[in-house]
Parts: structure tokens; C-alpha cells; sequence
């Protein structure tokens, strides 16, 4: 059964009542409810159509999070053959909020790294909601630096709300985990693609993410804190989260104004919830199209290239 955001409640009543037609269809009267149902779907399909083309930041949020939305194992599953996942930082243990290893996309070997927040009850508590502890970014930095000896690109697949905030992570040196993978992203002499494919949280993000190319899909956020963390600490209110969403600019419109991504990966209309497969194929379009732009270079030129698209960064917010 489908799940709907709030605002999309006309939606939701047009194809109810699509739904119900269809239950009552019969061969006396299958003509006439046959037409009253194309012209249902068409209103549904425009309605959905009108809703995204304006969504706030709060409710592109709400997308964000859809408990529907492809994560990154689907982007494996689709997009990755022959994949080999590997475990473990070799100094603590195992963290499955980050998933890594490697494979082949479209016939050429790929480091694949992400955050999987799980599609299921059961799923999302064994990878903790894609909130990664410091061995899932020391995991990370361990696969990046075997890609970087053996010269295979990476791609990481960005999706959390942030790393994880427990004592537990805290004792074991969240920060300075978060810190090695970042420059373990700056520091690779091959190329690697970020894409934001739900929430790009934090530093959680960042620690993956410092890439040569950072695509987002559409209604994909990418920001420094959740809505609901920055509304907790400005006003000590997380019910103006909403207001906090658009002052904080953190949606993909705004990032590529900014300069902090390179694209917008479109998505279906209705989000990428509404259907999986096509998203996910459009993200493997873009990433395919960022690998072939750096193919050929030489690492010193991968490194320089990496560097001042974050020093403009810089320069350009600071």
C-alpha cells in the first residue's frame, strides 16, 4: 500500500477514488467508469505534477525521507554487478550503517561506498537508521585507500540524517573517524563521485562526500544539521523546524546555486519513492557521465581538480 506525505492528500483522495472505481468496474458498465477513471489518473498525475514543481524546503525534507525512497543497497542491486562487500575497520568491529565493497558498473571495476538506512523495521535497527559509528567511517577510509592502490574509481552514496551522536561513538573518536575519511576522500589519486540520494547529514555526509563530482538528486537536502536539530538550538522549538528548513537553504537548488554540487539528478514525478527503478537508473545515467569526464586524468590532475573545487567553496560562502 502507498504511503503519502501530508501535502499530498489531494493525491491521495484522487487515486482513493481511482481505486475504488476500478473495484467496481464490471463488462455492463466498464466504458463509461473505464473513462472516468483516465480522466481521474490524468488529474491525479497533473495534481502531483503541480505539487512538486513547488515544494518548500520542508516538505522536499519530508521527500527526503520517504520511507519508500531507493537507499543505497537498491542503487547496488541495480546498478552494480558482480559486487563483493567487505566488512570491518581492522581495529573495532563491524558498522553496517555504512556499506562498502566492490564491483563492476557497466563492465569497469568501482569502489562503492554508502549509508543504508534499511527499508524495513527489522532492516532499519541493523543499520541503525544509516547513522554510522566510527568504524563505519574507518571502514570507509580503509576502502578508499585500497581503491586508490589498485587505481579503481569510487562512488559514494550519501544518506543520513548524520553520524551517530552515542556515548559509545564519542569514546571510540567519532570526530577524528569522521576527519580520516573526509581526507581519505581528498587525498584520492583517483576519481571518486559523490551523489546525495536522500539526506546528506552533517559531517556523516561530508565524510563520504568530498568528492570531484557531488550530484544530488532533486529533491534530495543537503545540510549541516537537521531542521529539527538547528530549530532545537535557535529557538528550543522543534516544531519551527519548518521555518529552520527554509532559512537554512537545503535543497538542491539551493547547493548548486552555492557552488557545493555539480548537478541535479532530475527525479519522477512524485519523487524518486514513486518509482524506484527509474531514479535509480537516471543517478546511474549522471554517475556514468561524471566517471567518463575524469577518465584519463593523471592523479596529481584527480587531486588539484578535487582541491579547488572545495577552496572555491570556500571562497565563494566564506
Amino acid at each position: 500500500m502507498r504511503s503519502y506525505l501530508d501535502f499530498e492528500k489531494p493525491v491521495a483522495e484522487l487515486e482513493a477514488k481511482i481505486a475504488e472505481l476500478r473495484a467496481l468496474e464490471s463488462s455492463d458498465s466498464a466504458a463509461a467508469i473505464g473513462e472516468e477513471i483516465s480522466r481521474l489518473e490524468s488529474k491525479a498525475a497533473q495534481t502531483l505534477k503541480d505539487l512538486y514543481a513547488e515544494l518548500t524546503p520542508w516538505q522536499k525534507t519530508q521527500v527526503a525521507r520517504h520511507p519508500d525512497r531507493p537507499h543505497c543497497l537498491d542503487y547496488v542491486a541495480a546498478l552494480i554487478t558482480d559486487f563483493v562487500s567487505l566488512a570491518g575497520d581492522r581495529k573495532f568491529g563491524e558498522d553496517v550503517a555504512i556499506v562498502g565493497g566492490f564491483g563492476r558498473f557497466r563492465g569497469d571495476s568501482i569502489c562503492v561506498i554508502g549509508h543504508e538506512k534499511g527499508s524495513s523495521t527489522e532492516s532499519r535497527l541493523k543499520h541503525n537508521f544509516g547513522m554510522a559509528r566510527p568504524e563505519g567511517y574507518r571502514k570507509a577510509e580503509r576502502l578508499m585507500q585500497m581503491a586508490d592502490r589498485f587505481g579503481i574509481p569510487v562512488v559514494s552514496l550519501v544518506d543520513t540524517a548524520g553520524a551517530y551522536p552515542g556515548i559509545g561513538a564519542e569514546e571510540r573518536g567519532q570526530a577524528e573517524a569522521i576527519a580520516r575519511s573526509t581526507d581519505a576522500s581528498l587525498e584520492l589519486g583517483v576519481p571518486n563521485i559523490a551523489v546525495v540520494i536522500g539526506e546528506g547529514g552533517s559531517g556523516g555526509a561530508i565524510a563520504i562526500a568530498s568528492a570531484n563530482r557531488v550530484l544530488m538528486l532533486e529533491h534530495a537536502i543537503y545540510t549541516v544539521i537537521s531542521p529539527e536539530g538547528a530549530a532545537s538550538i535557535l529557538w528550543r522549538d522543534t516544531s519551527k523546524a519548518q521555518e529552520a528548513a527554509t532559512s537554512m537553504k537545503i535543497t538542491a537548488d539551493d547547493m548548486m546555486r552555492f557552488g557545493v554540487i555539480d548537478q541535479i539528478v532530475t527525479e519522477p514525478s512524485g519523487g524518486a519513492h514513486r518509482d524506484p527503478a527509474a531514479a535509480v537508473a537516471s543517478t546511474g545515467e549522471a554517475i556514468a557521465q561524471a566517471l567518463e569526464e575524469l577518465a584519463g586524468l593523471d592523479r596529481e590532475t584527480v587531486r588539484r581538480q578535487r582541491r579547488e573545487k572545495f577552496l572555491a567553496i570556500g571562497r565563494a560562502l566564506g
